[in-house]
């Protein structure tokens, strides 16, 4: 027989969890990735000491790479070579996960688009707008769907 003078929690205090650390994405060849994430939709890359101590090592024999949003989200690729969705389409989505969201200047939304088409990265769908505001929805280099969005001006 159980006696505790504590009731059960049943879930966390709303507010406990502050916000999203980071995200870990498996890639198949992690230069193309790092040239997508880093120079084409122009995260920061961490180097040297900006690394965390955990994945250093890893991040020395290329087996991961570490990319960070303004707002100080971290996005984790980790080099899986043979890496390959159930299905090649990428419109044939192969994760729980549906896509990945980054949020823009409302002023910088067309110019994110042109940046797009000039790299020639395939669109799903979009520009697209919404009483919410804008979006465009594209493929990193492992069919990942990825979107673009803004708020109304």
């Amino acid at each position: 027989m159980q006696t505790t003078s504590q009731p059960l929690n049943t879930a966390l205090i709303p507010g406990s969890l502050r916000r999203v650390h980071h995200i870990a994405l498996n890639v198949r060849d992690m230069q193309a990735s790092r040239h997508f994430y880093g120079n084409i939709l122009g995260l920061h890359e961490l180097k040297g000491d900006e690394v965390p101590e955990t994945l250093v090592d890893l991040v020395a024999t290329g087996k991961v790479a570490n990319f960070v949003t303004p707002d100080g989200t971290v996005l984790d690729l980790f080099w899986e070579p043979e890496l390959s969705p159930p299905n090649p389409d990428p419109t044939q989505q192969f994760t729980r996960a549906n896509h990945l969201a980054f949020d823009i200047d409302p002023k910088l939304f067309d110019t994110a688009v042109e940046v797009l088409k000039k790299h020639q990265i395939q669109i799903d769908h979009g520009p697209v707008t919404r009483p919410t505001g804008r979006g465009i929805y594209f493929y990193d280099p492992d069919g990942f769907l990825i979107e673009i969005r803004c708020d109304r001006h």
